[in-house]
């Protein structure tokens, strides 16, 4: 599977939740969609944390760097 960028997913999501708040989807397809979002999210939350992460490094290797 293609690596989901963070600003796509995030407009998946925001498009998943606008119908589910705005009643438009069908129950039938409501798991589907419910089972999406969920992976959108941790999606969103791996590349948030790998952005965390990687900012540290750099901000570390800063720090290491001035001393």
């Amino acid at each position: 599977m293609p690596e989901v960028k963070y600003s796509k997913a995030m407009k998946r999501l925001e498009e998943i939740v606008a119908k589910i708040e705005s009643e438009e989807i069908d129950v039938d397809e409501l798991s589907a969609q419910v089972k999406e979002a969920v992976t959108l999210i941790k999606t969103c939350k791996d590349k948030i944390e790998k952005a965390e992460l990687d900012i540290k490094k750099v901000v570390d290797n800063l720090d290491a760097a001035a001393q």
